[in-house]
């Protein structure tokens, strides 16, 4: 399966071969780049300082020539009724969004004894596997050591692993 990854906004080349080899890894895929892109100002919330993630999402699948497709960006980003997100997929959808902005904005330094740009990059990877996870068909687990259980808060991404458990392992293969 190719996914293609495009990077919205600014994004460091250590973040994209992270981001590259947390999907290669996990789920085998190919990953290929599109050019970067600016974000579109039509779904920015002046009144929030936030992207819509529901009008990315569309803006992202419109630009899909691959099998799957994930935006990542360095922007806050929230769901109708939520005052923010990591990121969204539809599932069995073809494509989601990843936002960076709280993943890097919120390191915790008690609970850890890596780096903040470690801590960061983890968690970055876990929320990439998480949702194109739910694109191919993966809902939340009841599991939270699990890449794909629910996580509405950073401490919650830090305590699931990156890896599917065996359930969700099951439901894919």
């Amino acid at each position: 399966m190719l996914v293609e990854i495009m990077p919205l906004g600014d994004m460091e080349a250590s973040i994209k071969r992270e981001v590259s080899s947390a999907l290669r890894h996990v789920y085998g895929m190919e990953i290929s780049f599109q050019e970067t892109r600016e974000m579109p100002q039509m779904l920015y919330e002046k009144s929030r300082s936030q992207y819509r993630a529901e009008g990315l999402l569309e803006f992202i699948a419109q630009n899909k020539k691959a099998d799957k497709i994930i935006g990542v960006t360095e922007e806050d980003i929230y769901y109708t009724g939520r005052n923010y997100v990591f990121g969204l997929a539809y599932l069995g959808g073809s494509a989601c969004v990843v936002s960076t902005y709280r993943l890097e904005k919120e390191i915790q330094r008690e609970f850890s004894d890596k780096t903040d740009k470690e801590v960061f990059i983890e968690r970055t990877r876990k929320e990439v596997v998480h949702e194109i996870g739910h694109t191919l068909g993966l809902e939340h687990c009841s599991n939270n050591r699990c890449v794909m259980s629910f996580s509405p808060t950073v401490l919650d991404v830090d305590k699931k692993e990156e890896y599917l458990c065996g359930a969700c392992r099951r439901e894919l293969y």
